[in-house]
C-alpha cells in the first residue's frame, strides 16, 4: 500500500501508525543503523498522544524523561527575563507537556515497534534511486546496497520522510521556501562524569548579544551546549576539544564531563513550496526545517506522520476519495510556517548581538518576577474541519470520562462525536449514516472534564478526526448536523 523513504522519527512513526490500521508498507533506509548521536531532544504532550496512539507511550516514557520546569531567558547579567512556562506532569494531552530523550534511543522504539506488524517490512541498507510513477501506483527502483542487487518495488503510494536532501521532494519538484534564519551554531553534547550542583534543572537561553548559548539538561548524565557562531569565528577550528571546552569553562571541564560531540549546524527556516505530487508526498525534514529555539522540529514530522497515516488509511481503504490527501498540505502547512515564525521570534530575541539591541531589549522586561509565557497553539489550515476561530482546527485535551478511561483509550484512531446524551438523539438519520461510514466513535459523556470544556467553550458537541484535531463545535443538533457534512465520503 504505501512505501516510506528514510526510517528516522517521521518515517518510522508513519509506518507504525500505518502498521497499527493493517495497511502493507515498506519502509526503505539506506543506513545500516539508528544514527548512534545526539539530534533531537525535546518532543511535546501532543507527540507523546502521538506515541500513546501508536501502543508505544510506555516504551516512549522510558526512554525519556518529564520537563516541567520552563525555559528561562536570562541576560548577560543573570537576570530572567522571562520564563516559557513548563507544563504539569498532567498536561492537556494527558501527560507532561514537555519531554527530554536521547533521539537514538527513541529511534530504536520505534523501529522495534515495526516488528509487531507482520505486513510491516523494513529494509535496511536499501537505497532508492529512481522512481517512475502510474496512474494507478508507483515504481520504486531500490538498490540493496549489502550485495549490489537491484530491484522494482511497486506502491499505491510513496512518503518521502528523506530528509533536508529529498530524493522525493526533488521529484516531485518542489523548491524550499526560504522564511529568513540561517545562523550556524556549535552543538555541545556532554555526558556528566559526575554531579555538577551548579547546573541547572531547566533549559537555558543566556541571551548574551558577547555569545548567545543555550543550555538544555537532556536526560540522566546527557547535557547540551548550542553556541552561536559570532563574526570572525572559524567553523572547523571552534569545533576542536581544546576550543569548546575553553567555551563551556564556565560551567565545567573534562573532569566533569566526556565530550560526546561538538559540530557545527546552521539553523534553517525553509519550508516545501509543494508536499505532494499525484500519489508522491513528503513529510518531515524533507517538507521543512524548523530552528530549535522551541525544540519543535521532531515534533513537527510526528504531526505530519498523524496527520497523513490517517489519510491514507480511509483512501486506500475506499472511505474518501484521493482528494482527500490534498488537505494535508493544505493543513499542515500553515501549522508548520507559525510554529517557524514563532521560533524565528524567539531566535531573534536570543541571537541579539547588537549591544545597544539587547540592552533595549532588556528594559521591555521590568526588575521582579520574570514574566511566565506559553505560546499559544497554532490551528491547522482549511481542510477536514470548519471555519472559525480557536479552539476549531486544534488539538482537543485528553479528558478523563465519566467511567474513568482517557478518550483516547475509548476511541482509538477513529473520528469521535462527543456530546450530551439530548443532542446526539437529536440528529437526523443522513448525519448517523455518515458517522456510520466514516466508522465514528459516537461518545455520549457528562464527566466533570467534559462538562468544564463544554463550558468553557459554550457548546453540547464537539466532532474530531482520527489526530483529535476539532473539526468543529456545536450547540445544537442543527449545528451538528453542519458539522457531520464535513466528514471524507467515499469516492
Amino acid at each position: 500500500d504505501v512505501a516510506i523513504v528514510g526510517c528516522g522519527p517521521s518515517g518510522a512513526a508513519l509506518a507504525n501508525l500505518l502498521g497499527q490500521a493493517g495497511l502493507t508498507v515498506v519502509v526503505l533506509e539506506r543506513e545500516a543503523g539508528v544514527y548512534p548521536l545526539p539530534r533531537a531532544i525535546h518532543f511535546d504532550g501532543e507527540v507523546m498522544r502521538v506515541f500513546h496512539a501508536m501502543g508505544l507511550k510506555a516504551e516512549a516514557e522510558s526512554v525519556s524523561r518529564p520537563g516541567h520546569k520552563g525555559m528561562h531567558f536570562v541576560n548577560s547579567e543573570g537576570r530572567t527575563l522571562l520564563i516559557r512556562g513548563g507544563a504539569s506532569l498532567d498536561g492537556p494531552h494527558g501527560c507532561a507537556n514537555n519531554h527530554y530523550f536521547h533521539q537514538p534511543e527513541l529511534e530504536r522504539v520505534l523501529r522495534q515497534g515495526l516488528a509487531r506488524f507482520p505486513q510491516v517490512r523494513l529494509l535496511t541498507r536499501h537505497e532508492v534511486f529512481a522512481i517512475r510513477e502510474a496512474s494507478d501506483e508507483v515504481t520504486l527502483s531500490v538498490e540493496n546496497m549489502a550485495d549490489g542487487s537491484l530491484f522494482d518495488l511497486p506502491a499505491r503510494y510513496v512518503i518521502g520522510c528523506d530528509g533536508a536532501r529529498s530524493l522525493v521532494r526533488r521529484l516531485i519538484g518542489s523548491r524550499m521556501e526560504d522564511l529568513g534564519l540561517h545562523q550556524a551554531w556549535l552543538v555541545f553534547d556532554a555526558m556528566l562524569k559526575r554531579e555538577v550542583d551548579s547546573l541547572p534543572d531547566n533549559t537555558v537561553q543566556y541571551c548574551d548579544p558577547a555569545r548567545p548559548m543555550t543550555y538544555c539538561n537532556v536526560l540522566g548524565p546527557r547535557r547540551r551546549w548550542e553556541i552561536m557562531l559570532m563574526p570572525g569565528d572559524d567553523p572547523v577550528a571552534i569545533a576542536r576539544p581544546e576550543n569548546v571546552w575553553r567555551l563551556v569553562s564556565r560551567w565545567i571541564t573534562p573532569d566533569d564531563a566526556e565530550l560526546e560531540r561538538a559540530a557545527v549546524y546552521t539553523f534553517h527556516s525553509v519550508i516545501a513550496k509543494s508536499w505532494r505530487r499525484g500519489r508522491l508526498l513528503i513529510a518531515g525534514d524533507a517538507a521543512h526545517q524548523t530552528p530549535p529555539f522551541l525544540g519543535q522540529g521532531m515534533c513537527a514530522g510526528i504531526r505530519d506522520a498523524a496527520n497523513l497515516a490517517w489519510k491514507l488509511v480511509m483512501v486506500l481503504r475506499g472511505q474518501a476519495g484521493d482528494s482527500l490527501l490534498d488537505t494535508y498540505e493544505s493543513e499542515r502547512s500553515p501549522h508548520v510556517r507559525a510554529f517557524i515564525d514563532l521560533a524565528v521570534r524567539l531566535g531573534d530575541v536570543i541571537q541579539t548581538t547588537n549591544p545597544e539591541v539587547a540592552q533595549a531589549r532588556d528594559r521591555k522586561f521590568q526588575a521582579g518576577s520574570p514574566e511566565i509565557f506559553e505560546f499559544p497553539a497554532p490551528g491547522i489550515g482549511p481542510g477536514v474541519r470548519m471555519e472559525g476561530a480557536a479552539p476549531i482546527g486544534q488539538p482537543f485535551p485528553q479528558p478523563l470520562l465519566s467511567d474513568g478511561r482517557l478518550l483516547d483509550q475509548v476511541s482509538a484512531a477513529r473520528f469521535v462525536v462527543l456530546g450530551t446524551p439530548a443532542i446526539l438523539a437529536a440528529v437526523d438519520p443522513a448525519t448517523r449514516a455518515r458517522w456510520l461510514a466514516v466508522d465514528a466513535a459516537v461518545i455520549d459523556d457528562d464527566g466533570p472534564a467534559i462538562r468544564d470544556w463544554f463550558a468553557r467553550h459554550d457548546a453540547l458537541a464537539v466532532v474530531l478526526r482520527p489526530d483529535r484535531y476539532i473539526v468543529g463545535i456545536a450547540r445544537d443538533a442543527a449545528e451538528l448536523q453542519q458539522i457531520s457534512l464535513c466528514l471524507p465520503r467515499a469516492a
